[in-house]
């Protein structure tokens, strides 16, 4: 199976859900989080440096579960960003 090419746009949206991620780990290590969220930490080191910039829809939701982030905090960080909105996520 081959892959559509990511879009300006989509690579921009994964390196922003990545940052909101970091941000949101904190001081937390990305080892805990990832076995908090039961994923890799390498997964978990790709999607924060957005080198897969579009992973699976568990992965997100454990994360964010691990993370006591709301799925729609995040998509509405995310889309802000995408129209130019706020740069920041409270978490």
């Amino acid at each position: 199976m081959v892959r559509v090419p990511l879009s300006p746009q989509e690579r921009q949206r994964g390196e922003r859900f990545g940052l909101l991620l970091r941000q949101a780990r904190g001081d937390r290590s990305m080892v805990d989080v990832a076995a908090a969220a039961g994923v890799s930490a390498e997964t978990l080191r790709k999607i924060e440096t957005g080198r897969a910039p579009t992973p699976a829809f568990f992965t997100v939701a454990a994360l964010a579960h691990a993370l006591n982030l709301s799925l729609d905090d995040l998509a509405a960080a995310c889309a802000e960003d995408a129209e130019g909105g706020d740069q920041t996520m409270s978490a």
